[in-house]
């Protein structure tokens, strides 16, 4: 492996984190600090407990994982797509380095930065609500799962994408839908019967409910069966990664 080219791939998405500090972490943890104070202060403080846990506490786990998805989205899709922008991903691609470690790379840089942005969010949420987690060595495979995942997610968008505004359409109009009505700000248990059904049609149920399962103890799907879809979405996503190397969709002209 030419771990030298990965590293410096890695270095090149880490330091552009340095230069967009604002846009890459301050503006994602001061927009969770405001759910904090509306859905957590505001409405939390009108609102029985949810399964026995504090409102504040129990929409910590959605959120983090609401920022984790679209930032590892974000992160990943540029991260791939500026160099396809500029032309530089030919240069990349006829370098002595395998599509193995490009993936690697960009996508290791945009897990990174989304695993840093999630503990910063946790460290932020525990000066706004009792914070506990009651598995915390599965609460790190989850996150570093998720971010992993939908890094992959978002380095196949920026593959895919021929333009900036289509680097926001799955984002906007798929993930954060998907994220809200995946019962990041309430359990699903809580719904109809029927809807309870729709809902375990939605991914991010699993990823959300594992989550939770891992600060609270409970959740709305058995925490085996959200590992599974988690690895699932991961290898699918690798699965496509891998597809458009072999074919050169998106990439040859």
């Amino acid at each position: 492996m030419n771990m030298q080219a990965v590293r410096a791939i890695y270095r090149f998405e880490m330091a552009r984190t340095r230069r967009t500090l604002m846009q890459s972490i301050i503006s994602p943890v001061i927009s969770t600090s405001l759910y904090f104070v509306v859905f957590g202060a505001a409405i939390g403080s009108r609102m029985q407990q949810v399964d026995g846990v504090s409102y504040g506490a129990f929409i910590v786990p959605g959120l983090i994982m609401l920022s984790l998805l679209t930032q590892s989205i974000s992160n990943a899709s540029f991260g791939i797509y500026f160099p396809k922008f500029t032309g530089t991903i030919y240069e990349l691609l006829s370098a002595p380095i395998s599509s193995f470690e490009v993936v690697l790379s960009y996508v290791g840089a945009a897990a990174s930065k989304s695993i840093l942005l999630g503990l910063i969010i946790l460290a932020t949420a525990a000066l706004f609500v009792p914070l506990h987690v009651e598995h915390p060595l599965w609460m790190l495979l989850f996150l570093v799962l998720t971010s992993v995942t939908f890094s992959l997610v978002g380095f196949i968008i920026g593959l895919w994408a021929d333009s900036f505004e289509k680097l926001q359409v799955v984002p906007l109009l798929i993930v954060t839908p998907l994220t809200f009505l995946g019962g990041s700000f309430y359990s699903i248990k809580m719904l109809p019967p029927v809807w309870q059904t729709i809902s375990l049609f939605n991914p991010v149920v699993y990823l959300v409910s594992g989550f939770r399962w891992c600060f609270h103890g409970q959740a709305d799907v058995g925490v085996v069966v959200s590992l599974v879809m988690t690895l699932l979405f991961t290898f699918v996503s690798l699965g496509i990664v891998a597809w458009i190397f072999k074919t050169g969709y998106k990439l040859k002209r």
